[in-house]
């Protein structure tokens, strides 16, 4: 059994918390300069304009690129051969979000739901956990704005409704949030499962990089078809028109039950702040 100090898992979290809202994934940028160059109108080609030279003086002053740095999502796969010394995986990780957002000077947004008194250090952490074989624990974490996840939804679908349901669903909710998640977004989908498994795929589908392709081809081809016509809406970048409302549709798929046809669809703003390490 391979043991890992939790130090090592607290001081890796905590690095996770401050640089990926410091530093835009670089297929995050990628994506903006291809929409840069691929707008034809003025308003959206200088709002991604900003939206790089936002990244570039994040980048260089060490400020976070957005004032909202979100609740701490982490998605884990931990090894069955290997287990957090010290703390529980849970705790140890609390811990690196706490140190995290402390010493990166992050806004805190973590708060009861009924008082909305502030927590004070953005914890507890949203921790999903996979047992998996081997010997290595794989840590992704998402910083989760409000903006975005308010404009997120789960419905039940009839199975009778397919994929002509799905889609009309999607593209309706991206049409319904407008410019509230600050687009361009990126939107995961997820289908099948459960209720709570269906909301659990989508926001998963999102670590995803916006350049990878689905390695179902049917599903493939599914996210191209929602790309395409959720960017033919034209809310644009911050809502303000233009060819780019979306850069990437992510789509998780898990069987269900014969009854249901559960559906997710998680929206992340332009800020798409994710990272991973592996101990």
């Amino acid at each position: 059994m391979r043991k890992i100090p939790a130090k090592d898992v607290i001081e890796a979290v905590a690095r996770l918390c401050t640089g990926c809202n410091h530093h835009l994934p670089g297929d995050v940028r990628a994506a903006f300069e291809r929409a840069h160059a691929a707008e034809t109108d003025d308003v959206p080609r200088e709002v991604f304009r900003q939206l790089l030279e936002n990244a570039d003086l994040a980048a260089n002053s060490a400020l976070p690129l957005c004032q909202d740095t979100g609740l701490a999502v982490f998605f884990v796969e931990m090894g069955e051969e290997c287990r957090v010394d010290g703390l529980a995986l849970r705790e140890a990780i609390t811990e690196g979000v706490r140190k995290g957002y402390g010493e990166g000077h992050l806004r805190k947004s973590s708060c009861d739901p009924f008082s909305r008194a502030n927590t004070g250090d953005n914890t507890p952490a949203i921790i999903h956990i996979d047992l998996v074989p081997g010997d290595r624990l794989h840590i992704a974490f998402m910083a989760k704005g409000g903006g975005s996840e308010n404009m997120s939804r789960v419905t039940m679908l009839a199975p009778a409704q397919g994929w002509k349901g799905i889609r009309d669903f999607v593209v309706r909710r991206v049409a319904e949030a407008g410019p509230n998640p600050c687009p361009p977004v990126l939107v995961g989908v997820g289908v099948g499962g459960t209720f709570e498994y269906a909301a659990m795929l989508s926001k998963k589908a999102l670590l995803r990089s916006v350049d990878d392709v689905h390695p179902d081809a049917a599903h493939a081809a599914r996210e191209t078809e929602l790309l395409d016509a959720i960017n033919a809406l034209g809310i644009g970048p911050m809502g303000l028109g233009g060819r780019t409302t979306c850069l990437a549709v992510k789509m998780a798929v898990a069987p269900c039950h014969l009854a249901s046809l559960p559906l997710a669809v998680n929206i992340q703003c332009h800020s798409a702040r994710h990272g991973e390490v592996t101990l």
